[in-house]
C-alpha cells in the first residue's frame, strides 16, 4: 500500500510517496512519529489530517478508522455558504488504516539536514 505524505515545514511543503506505510497504521491525528519511517532521518512529524481512497477527509473528533455521515456546521469536510447552514457530509475517522491514501504532517523536530537536501541529494552534489 502506497501513502502520499505531505510534510509542512514553516511555509514550505513537500510531498513524499512511501511504499510501505504499515508502520503508520493505527496512529491517530495529533500523534507524532519518527520521520525515519518515511525517509526523513532525525525528523519528528505530527499527523494533522488526511483523506481516504475516495477523497473523504479525516476528522479529529470521529474515533476509529470508520466512515460516517455527520451533520456538520463547518470545519473539516464542509465549508458552509452562510451562518447557521448545516449539511450531512461523509467524513473519515481519526485513525490511519488501509483505506487512507494521503496523510498531512507538520515538522515538530527538525533534523540536521534540510528536507530538500534529503529528497534531492543529486542537486547538492552538482553544486560542489
Amino acid at each position: 500500500m502506497a501513502f502520499k505524505i505531505v510534510v509542512s515545514e514553516k511555509e514550505l511543503s513537500y510531498q513524499l510517496e512511501v511504499d510501505d506505510g504499515k508502520q503508520l497504521n493505527g496512529l491517530k491525528i495529533g500523534e507524532e512519529f519518527d520521520g525515519q519511517i518515511v525517509g526523513l532521518d532525525g525528523y519528528t512529524l505530527k499527523i494533522t489530517g488526511g483523506s481516504d481512497k475516495n477523497g473523504f477527509a479525516m476528522k479529529k473528533d470521529v474515533d476509529g478508522p470508520r466512515r460516517i455521515k455527520s451533520l456538520l456546521t463547518g470545519g473539516v469536510g464542509y465549508k458552509p455558504i452562510g451562518d447557521g447552514v448545516k449539511r450531512r457530509k461523509t467524513v473519515r475517522g481519526n485513525t490511519i488504516s488501509e483505506d487512507i491514501v494521503l496523510i498531512n504532517t507538520v515538522v515538530t523536530k527538525a533534523g540536521s539536514k534540510s528536507i530538500s537536501d534529503i529528497l534531492n541529494p543529486e542537486e547538492e552534489e552538482a553544486e560542489e
